[in-house]
C-alpha cells in the first residue's frame, strides 16, 4: 500500500484531505509544519509528499530540497494558491513533480498523486508512452474538473479540444462567467506537447493599467516607483509551455500594442530594461465578450485579434445543458461528501427540479457552490430545499432571460427583519439589474456601479452568504 504525507499548517485541510485519500487505498501521515513533515518523512517510508507552499516556519521550496536529499526518488506535489503559481513553476523547475492550486478538488488530487506514483513506478517512459499518458491524464482531468456530459454541445466541444490540443495554434476560449474557461485551456496543454511545461494563467481584468505591463513582461530595479528588485514576468516563467490569459479584453491598449510585438517577434523587453529576450509560449485567451465586437468598438486591437483567432472555442453555458445539470447535482455532491467526510445520499425530487429551472448565471462554478454550502448545512441523508440559496427556491428563471436573476416586479421579496435587511435587498436589486444589463460582465457592471471589481465580488459574495 503506498503510503502519502501531507504537510499544511491548515490541520483541518490535512484531516480532510487524509480521510479522502484512506478511503482510496493509501496511508497517510499529517505535519503541521515543515519542520515536522521533514522530520516525519525521516521516520516513515513515505512514497509522496503532498505539500502546501506556504507553511508557518518555512516554505515548500525548503521541504523539496530537504525531501530530494533524503530520498531523491520521492515526488512532490505543491499545493498553492492562485496568487502563489509563479512560485510553485520555480519549484517545479527545482524537482517537484507538479502543483495544485486551492481550492483542492478531491478527484482532482488523487488523478495527480496516480499519475505521480505511476512516473516514480518508471511505468511512464518511452516517449510513446508519456504521450499515451498524457492523453490519458488529460482525460481523467476532464472528468475530475469538468465533468465531460452527455449533451451533443459539450461533446462537440471536447472533439474541438482534441483536435486543436496537439498543435501550438494560439485559442480563444469565450464562455460566460463559471463556465470553466480556465479548465478547458489547461485541457488543451495538457494535451499538446507542452504538457510537461508550465502552465501559467493571469486574470486580465484584476490588473491595474501600471502592473500589466510588468506582469506579462517583468521589470528592472528602479523602472519605476515600487519596483524595488528586477522581476520575472509571465512570458519568462511560462517559457516553453502554455499562457493563459483570461479577460483579455481588458488589457489597457499600449500593453496591446506591446503584446503583439511579442506574439510576432517572440522576443520582449522588461519594463525599463535594455535586454532583448527571446520566448516560446503557446497563448491561450479568454473573454466573456466578442472580441471581434471589442475590435470594432475600438476597445481591443484588430490586429491582435487575429494573431490570437487561430481557433475559437465555445463553452456552453449550463442553462442551455439541462440534460447534464443532474450529472454534475451527483458528481458535485460525491465531492463534496468526500470533502466533508459525510454520507450524502442524493437530492429530493423537488430539489432536483428546483436546478433544472434555475438559470444557473454563474454556471458551473454556482452550481458547485450551491452544493457544497448545501452538504454543508446537511447533517446526512438527502438534499432538501430549505439549505438552497434564496434565489433558486423563490421561483423558476423566467424565459429569455439570459442572466436567471428574476426581477423585483416577479418575485416576491423576502421577509426583511428591519431596515437595515431592506436596505441590502434594495442594494442586491440594483447590482442584479445592472448585471443583467452588461450580460453578466463584472468589469463592466463595476463601472457603472462606480465601484472596483473587488468591492462588487464582495458584495456579491455578501449577497449570496446572507441569503438574500
Amino acid at each position: 500500500m503506498k503510503r502519502i504525507l501531507i504537510i499544511d499548517d491548515d490541520m483541518d485541510m490535512c484531516q480532510l484531505l487524509s480521510r479522502f485519500l484512506q478511503r482510496k487505498g493509501y496511508e497517510t501521515g499529517i505535519a503541521a509544519n515543515a519542520s515536522k513533515g521533514v522530520a516525519a518523512f525521516k521516520e516513515g517510508n513515505y512514497d509522496l509528499v503532498l505539500c502546501d507552499f506556504r507553511l508557518g516556519d518555512k516554505d515548500g521550496v525548503y521541504v523539496l530540497k530537504e525531501i530530494k536529499q533524503i530520498n531523491p526518488d520521492t515526488e512532490v506535489i505543491i499545493i498553492t494558491g492562485y496568487s502563489d503559481i509563479k512560485m510553485a513553476v520555480e519549484v517545479m523547475k527545482q524537482g517537484a513533480f507538479d502543483y495544485i492550486t486551492k481550492p483542492l478538488i478531491p478527484d482532482e488530487v488523487l488523478n495527480l498523486i496516480n499519475k505521480a506514483i505511476n512516473n516514480n513506478d518508471g511505468s511512464n517512459t518511452g516517449d510513446s508512452t508519456n504521450k499515451s499518458l498524457k492523453k490519458e491524464t488529460a482525460s481523467a482531468g476532464n472528468v475530475s474538473q469538468f465533468l465531460v456530459g452527455k449533451s451533443p454541445a459539450i461533446k462537440e466541444m471536447y472533439r474541438q479540444i482534441e483536435t486543436i490540443a496537439p498543435t501550438n495554434y494560439s485559442v480563444i476560449i469565450y464562455g460566460e462567467s463559471g463556465t470553466g474557461k480556465e479548465v478547458v485551456a489547461k485541457t488543451i496543454h495538457a494535451g499538446s506537447d507542452r504538457g510537461n511545461k508550465p502552465f501559467v494563467a493571469l486574470d486580465c481584468g484584476t490588473l491595474s493599467k501600471e502592473l500589466a505591463a510588468s506582469e506579462l513582461f517583468g521589470h528592472v530595479k528602479g523602472s519605476f516607483t515600487g519596483a524595488l528588485n528586477d522581476k520575472e514576468g509571465m512570458f519568462e516563467t511560462a517559457n516553453g509551455g502554455t499562457l493563459f490569459l483570461d479577460e483579455v479584453a481588458n488589457l489597457p491598449m499600449d500593453v496591446q500594442a506591446s503584446l503583439l510585438r511579442v506574439i510576432q517577434e517572440r522576443k520582449f523587453k522588461r519594463v525599463g530594461g535594455n535586454k532583448e529576450s527571446t520566448t516560446d509560449v503557446r497563448i491561450i485567451v479568454a473573454s466573456n465578450e466578442n472580441l471581434k465586437e471589442a475590435y470594432t468598438t475600438g476597445k481591443f486591437r484588430e490586429d491582435l485579434y487575429h494573431r490570437f483567432n487561430e481557433f475559437s472555442i465555445h463553452i456552453p453555458s449550463l442553462r442551455n445543458r439541462p440534460e447534464d445539470i443532474p450529472l454534475f447535482a451527483n458528481f458535485f455532491l460525491e465531492q463534496t461528501a468526500a470533502e466533508l467526510g459525510k454520507k450524502l445520499d442524493g437530492f429530493e425530487e423537488d430539489v432536483m427540479q428546483l436546478f433544472l429551472e434555475y438559470n444557473w448565471p454563474g454556471n458551473l462554478r454556482e452550481f458547485r457552490n450551491v452544493i457544497r454550502r448545501a452538504g454543508l448545512l446537511t447533517t446526512s441523508g438527502l438534499i432538501n430545499k430549505n439549505v438552497l440559496p434564496w434565489e433558486i427556491i423563490s421561483g423558476p428563471a423566467m424565459p429569455g432571460n439570459a442572466g436567471g436573476t428574476i426581477s423585483a416586479q416577479e418575485k416576491t421579496a423576502p421577509p426583511a427583519a428591519g431596515l437595515k435587511d431592506a436596505a441590502a435587498y434594495a442594494e442586491y436589486e440594483a447590482i442584479m439589474n445592472v448585471l443583467k444589463q452588461v450580460k453578466f460582465n463584472k468589469t463592466k457592471a463595476a463601472e457603472i456601479l462606480k465601484i472596483d471589481r473587488k468591492t462588487l465580488y464582495n458584495k456579491i459574495k455578501n449577497f449570496e452568504e446572507s441569503k438574500l
